[in-house]
């Protein structure tokens, strides 16, 4: 299986420690160049595992849309490659790839599959360690939806 990801859920893996989860949820882990040297500025050094390939072509849809150029790298990259997944949580960005076609997620979508795959067993924790470490914020109304399919409440 393959994912692609953009910045944004990376960087929160990362600062968490949790990136290894894209390691045993996907064969291959793949970021365009623009998500290379964002993720850059804030770590010194990127997993070994993750693949950097650049788009050979940007359709005018995706440039138009005046997404940031990772967005626009990772969407662009994932219509050539059709991952499995594209790991994206800006939303503009996933409505544009679900407009596409392209399978979308974004890294609470990420934290339930993790669970599902058993690499966790409680989605509450690990959402707050997110929170917490990954500098992520997410809407109440979303973390009640992410808790409930993963068989949890939010609290």
């Amino acid at each position: 299986m393959v994912v692609i990801s953009d910045t944004s859920p990376l960087t929160a893996l990362l600062l968490a420690g949790r990136e290894e989860w894209l390691r045993a949820l996907f064969d291959r882990v793949v970021i365009p160049p623009a998500v290379q040297r964002e993720l850059l500025r804030a770590h010194t050094a990127l997993p070994s595992w993750i693949e950097v390939v650049a788009p050979s072509a940007i359709p005018n849809s995706v440039r138009e849309a005046e997404l940031d150029a990772g967005e626009t790298e990772a969407i662009a990259v994932a219509l050539e490659l059709q991952p499995d997944m594209l790991l994206i949580d800006e939303r503009l960005g996933r409505r544009l790839a679900i407009r596409h076609g392209l399978p979308v997620t974004g890294l609470l979508g990420l934290v339930v599959l993790a669970k599902r795959r058993s690499l966790i067993s409680e989605l509450v924790p690990v959402v707050r360690e997110l929170q917490l470490k990954g500098n992520c914020w997410f809407g109440q109304e979303l973390l009640a939806q992410v808790c409930e399919a993963g068989g949890e409440v939010w609290e």
